[in-house]
């Protein structure tokens, strides 16, 4: 099956230079192995949205050399799909409505557990709809971390499909349109690998296929935070690309001699010698 890889932002800000690593990694590991590098917009949380942001991080990216091989996918537009995967999950008894409450299931590690609520439905409150999460350890191989394993129902339990509002959590869209768009490589943080277990169940009671997974380390601050929007991470300069998309190869363990200069140059130099095995597995500071 040929390489398919994506990078997926969330319209949530502009693009920073976390985010620019996770493209860069992503964009270098299918373009070594001969294959697509897609872009999938992840717009399905209007509250947490910025206006424009979607836009800005779809111009940005080319500046940096990182050209799509198809259209952006934008998540709001895949609603029928999201409501037949939801209709197929329900159907085979794999859903149940909740209205329990954060505060509700605090005695029990925030967790729920067994399908079994810990309050009464409320007929006056909407509910969110939970994935029935048995008594089961995923296990999987991270291509750049090793074995993992996780016993779903011991850390996350119980997990949310859809919101009490009616929109549809990350886990079943990402799940949905990786199989979509026939993902069969997926590079990208390591803040996300405590979602893969629960995508991989999705994935199997869904009946879609597994995809290889890559988690890539995270881009610290001063202060060792992740470089994140929702902590005011400064946006990359599309005009400016050059000395940031260098900081970014040099993070993933690409430096390029200074004699190199320009985008597609500094794109082509570091393909050439590009080892997906020889990416760095800690997250660290930004290169300066």
């Amino acid at each position: 099956m040929t390489y398919h890889g994506r990078f997926a932002p969330s319209p949530t800000g502009k693009l920073h230079f976390g985010s620019l690593v996770a493209a860069v990694g992503s964009w270098l590991c299918a373009r070594h192995a001969g294959g697509q590098w897609l872009v999938r917009m992840e717009d399905i949380d209007p509250p947490r949205e910025v206006a424009g942001a979607a836009a800005d991080i779809l111009a940005t990216l080319p500046a940096f050399g990182l050209i799509a091989d198809a259209p952006p996918l934008y998540q709001s537009q895949r609603m029928a799909a999201y409501d037949t995967a939801f209709e197929q999950l329900r159907e085979a008894d794999l859903l149940f409505p909740c209205t329990c409450s954060r505060s509700q299931l605090a005695t029990s590690g925030g967790i729920h557990r067994d399908g079994q609520c810990v309050t009464a439905g409320e007929p006056d409150r909407s509910p969110a709809w939970r994935l029935r999460v048995p008594d089961v350890e995923v296990a999987f191989d991270d291509a750049l971390l090793g074995p993992q394993r996780e016993n779903l129902r011991e850390t996350v339990g119980d997990f949310v499909i859809r919101r009490a509002d009616g929109h549809y959590s990350y886990q079943l869209a990402c799940v949905v349109d990786d199989a979509f768009q026939g993902i069969t490589d997926v590079v990208r943080g390591q803040d996300l690998l405590e979602s893969t277990a629960r995508q991989i169940w999705l994935q199997r009671c869904l009946e879609l296929p597994t995809p290889t997974y890559r988690h890539l380390p995270l881009v610290l601050d001063g202060e060792g935070n992740k470089l994140s929007k929702s902590t005011h991470a400064l946006p990359v300069d599309p005009c400016e690309p050059t000395p940031t998309l260098r900081r970014a190869l040099a993070f993933l363990h690409q430096p390029l001699p200074s004699s190199v200069t320009g985008v597609e140059e500094l794109l082509a130099h570091a393909l050439a010698d590009f080892d997906p095995a020889l990416m760095p597995h800690c997250s660290g500071s930004s290169v300066t």
